[in-house]
């Protein structure tokens, strides 16, 4: 089977490898990324908001007609439903939008209730919370995480999470505006309640453009490689766990790519991480070095046929959030069924 294999073009020569050509919603899928349910897979910087009015009455008992929202980039369902101040079940309900169901950017929601609330600024600012003693905000960053700004601050993961009412799957974007809670913040005993739906079979017709050709290509890299149908569902489910199946440049610390592989730790260069075949087969076949195997993909992990889902993905990538992998399954066996 071969490897990624980094050594310069002269150690190459004699060695034989072929590699076709074709990497934490969130998909968007109302569920987060790397965290599987709340993920936006749009991870753009959000445009100014754009609502349409409601139609004005003609005549005294002429009903209003439903205002609408148009979707942004990065928008999430739940996003949205914050934004305009109404329930996440409503705004579905009045969609005809299952828990699974992705939007994309340009599409028109009716908004029940009737009245358009006013544009907002594009980047959610999180409001100080007394009840947890809020009194600071930072801008989020490019590569920021929740753990690490709630470690430069001082304070748990827990207090800031309550604080800006998220969960611990949530997803912060660049030029988000998290609340601080200050040294007499007080956890509540339960957590603000933040609706976690749970991923079901999806057709692959909610993945955009850009996603079902990742996919494909996961698809297709696996195939060449002789990885059973298994292994190529885990593939697709961590990448979009890490990147929505987007082809990121950007991440936590150095990482990069649909698999947000890192170069320090020896995953490739920036390029390589960021090419859609190279990336996907480091992922299954591991990637070698002149003293031998330098990170291990999924198939060198022993036994990773029999293992749990959401364990065999795990392996291989080491997250911080490794419980974000398994509700994917059902969804990654439904696209392979339908872009394999």
């Amino acid at each position: 089977m071969s490897r990624l294999d980094h050594r310069p073009s002269a150690a190459r020569a004699a060695t034989t490898g072929v590699i076709g050509t074709i990497g934490t919603l969130a998909l968007t899928l109302s569920v987060s990324p790397a965290s599987a349910a709340t993920a936006d897979p749009r991870p753009a910087a959000r445009d100014q908001t754009r609502i349409g009015a409601p139609t004005p009455l003609t005549i005294a008992r002429q009903a209003v007609a439903p205002a609408t929202y148009t979707v942004e980039s990065g928008d999430t369902l739940w996003d949205i439903s914050r934004r305009v101040g109404i329930e996440l079940s409503a705004l579905r309900a009045a969609n005809g939008l299952e828990a699974t169901t992705v939007i994309h950017p340009g599409q028109v929601l009716v908004l029940p209730g009737g009245i358009a609330p006013a544009a907002e600024s594009s980047a959610p600012v999180a409001r100080a919370d007394t009840s947890t003693g809020a009194t600071a905000t930072y801008g989020v960053n490019a590569g920021d995480t929740l753990w690490a700004i709630a470690d430069a601050h001082g304070v748990s993961l827990d207090a800031l999470l309550q604080a800006n009412g998220l969960g611990r799957d949530a997803i912060i974007y660049p030029g988000q505006v998290l609340a601080i809670p200050g040294p007499a913040a007080v956890l509540r005993a339960t957590p603000a309640a933040v609706e976690t739906p749970v991923p079901m079979a999806a057709p692959a017709t909610d993945l955009d453009a850009e996603q079902i050709e990742n996919a494909r290509t996961i698809i297709r890299v696996g195939r060449e490689l002789g990885v059973p149908d298994r292994g190529i569902a885990i593939a697709l489910a961590t990448a979009m766990v890490e990147s929505w199946i987007r082809n990121l440049d950007w991440g936590d610390r150095d990482s990069l790519g649909m698999f947000q592989q890192r170069p320090s730790t020896g995953w490739g260069s920036p390029d390589q991480v960021r090419d859609p075949v190279l990336s996907t087969t480091a992922f299954f076949e591991g990637v070698s070095g002149p003293d031998g195997l330098i990170t291990r993909g999924l198939l060198d992990v022993p036994g990773w046929e029999s293992m749990d889902f959401g364990a065999a993905a795990q392996s291989v990538q080491v997250s911080a959030y490794p419980e974000r992998y398994g509700p994917w399954e059902q969804t990654a066996y439904a696209w392979l069924a339908a872009l394999g």
